[in-house]
């Protein structure tokens, strides 16, 4: 957030090349007067209307619903927090996040483009050629022509965060897959804890060898950046329509939720290709990177599984799945210290049914699933139809005072992204923090009994993990029935 509101008040304020909206929009008007952008409503570089931009628009989304409905990071957050936290947690977030794209491109996407032309743009006489724009370099660029070696030192950090972020988050995902759904679930069932916890390890150790590996190969084939976000959804977006009927839709049977996603792809890559090569004549990298491939192969994949769903269930019949069963799903324990007790015990000769189920919990749950489909249909006509496609059928140009209104709401929905992100998770914890710093304070100057009377007489303030579905009582394991509404030792 710093270092974006940084190249944001360096461009709109303090440049001594730009320093103010206005500035930049003029020297944007005197670009597209001497290179106009074609497909672009009078060539303006300040408009919606463009068939570039459409096409992108289209893209934009189909692959970032692969990565929503596909990324086990998502799925692993969600199960964790606690219904009261993941539905605020998720709205917050996605706005304050919305901010973060948006200005960076209105910032330095823009600026690159003022900035081309002056000599303290780094390839300065030449410009940034279409393989560095799709190998990220813009932001780089603009960053040292605005900051100099500032600039490229902000860049640096940005990126090594971003990334670090990032790739964490996919090597615990994919780990989890591997550990749980896969060794877990078909090679080793009986697993202990001690094992699973290797085997966690051994894939993140793997996977990081192989993406590392790949990566450094499409480098030198010449695939960038650009390239991967428009084939991105060409590759995983077949995927997402089985995947929300698997969990919306009971009626989907296996052979649907198995067939349609490998089906998908492979008429995704089928449209792709011909697209590619009916248009070009060739299969080259810029060929089958150009607009309407990706297009093509993109909307196929998202919407072929439709067909294949339909095809399967005519085939095998409906199912008629019971999602009380999800219920039963009993946690691994991957506690080291129990290496010999690999997951929760049920009596096996019990006909009930040992689901834990709050009824507290499950009237939130409902409550707020409401609450998350009205939000979801506002927002997604907001962003998708109210804000774009009137900008867009009616060609409008940015004036410069719609120009200057446009970067100022930016500039503000990004201080309130840094509120939410940095300061809210302060306040909603900070009898976290006390009672932390607290413990530590006693832990540290000897007075441990202390720690420990407070943990006893206070343990609603401590912390229990969510969704465990094992509760105490009298220091043994409990588990409860929601039939009966009893409790079964």
């Amino acid at each position: 957030m710093v270092m974006i509101l940084l190249f944001a008040f360096t461009t709109y304020s303090t440049s001594e090349t730009l320093g103010s909206p206005g500035a930049v929009w003029e020297k944007l008007v005197e670009r597209a007067a001497v290179a106009p952008v074609s497909g672009n409503a009078e060539g303006s570089y300040l408009t919606m209307r463009s068939k570039s931009g459409g096409i992108f628009f289209v893209i934009n989304i189909i692959g970032n619903f692969g990565t929503v409905f596909l990324d086990n990071g998502y799925w692993n957050k969600a199960i964790a927090a606690s219904p009261a936290a993941a539905l605020p947690g998720y709205v917050l977030g996605g706005l304050s996040w919305f901010a973060i794209p948006w200005l960076t491109a209105t910032t330095m996407g823009l600026a690159c483009l003022a900035l081309e032309g002056t000599p303290s743009f780094p390839t300065y006489p030449n410009p940034l050629s279409a393989s560095q724009v799709s190998a990220g370099l813009v932001l780089p660029n603009a960053a040292v022509a605005l900051l100099g070696r500032s600039g490229a030192v902000c860049t640096l950090l940005l990126l090594f965060i971003a990334i670090t972020s990032a790739t964490s988050s996919e090597l615990v995902s994919v780990s989890s897959i591997f550990t749980y759904d896969i060794y877990k679930t078909y090679i080793n069932p009986k697993a202990s804890g001690n094992k699973l916890i290797f085997v966690s390890h051994s894939c993140v150790f793997l996977f990081s060898l192989i993406m590392s590996g790949f990566s450094v190969g499409l480098y030198y084939i010449g695939i960038g950046m650009g390239y991967l976000y428009l084939l991105m959804g060409v590759i995983i977006s077949s995927a997402v329509i089985p995947a929300a009927l698997t969990l919306l839709w009971k009626g989907q049977n296996v052979q649907a939720a198995t067939i349609a996603p490998v089906a998908g792809f492979c008429c995704a890559l089928i449209a792709w290709l011909t697209t590619a090569k009916g248009l070009e004549g060739d299969l080259t990298v810029d060929t089958t990177g150009s607009d309407m491939p990706m297009l093509a192969g993109n909307v196929v994949a998202l919407m072929s599984p439709l067909l294949v769903i339909a095809i399967c269930t005519l085939i095998w019949k409906p199912s008629s799945f019971d999602f009380k069963e999800l219920r039963k799903i009993k946690p691994v324990n991957d506690n080291p210290e129990d290496s010999n007790d690999p997951v929760m015990e049920v009596d096996e000769d019990d006909d009930s049914e040992y689901v834990y189920q709050d009824p507290k919990e499950t009237e939130l749950l409902d409550r707020y699933a409401k609450i998350a489909r009205i939000i979801c249909l506002v927002l997604a006509v907001s962003f998708l139809l109210i804000w774009p496609i009137p900008m867009y059928g009616s060609s409008y140009v940015f004036s410069k005072k719609f120009f200057t209104g446009w970067v100022v709401v930016g500039i503000i929905w990004i201080f309130l992204s840094s509120f939410v992100v940095c300061i809210l998770p302060l306040w909603q914890g900070r009898y976290g923090l006390f009672y932390a710093g607290r413990g530590m304070y006693w832990d540290i100057t000897g007075q441990s009994q202390k720690l420990r009377d407070w943990q006893d007489s206070n343990p609603e303030k401590m912390h229990k993990p969510q969704g465990s579905g094992l509760e105490m009582l009298d220091g043994e394991k409990v588990i409860a029935i929601t039939d009966t509404n009893e409790i079964k030792k």
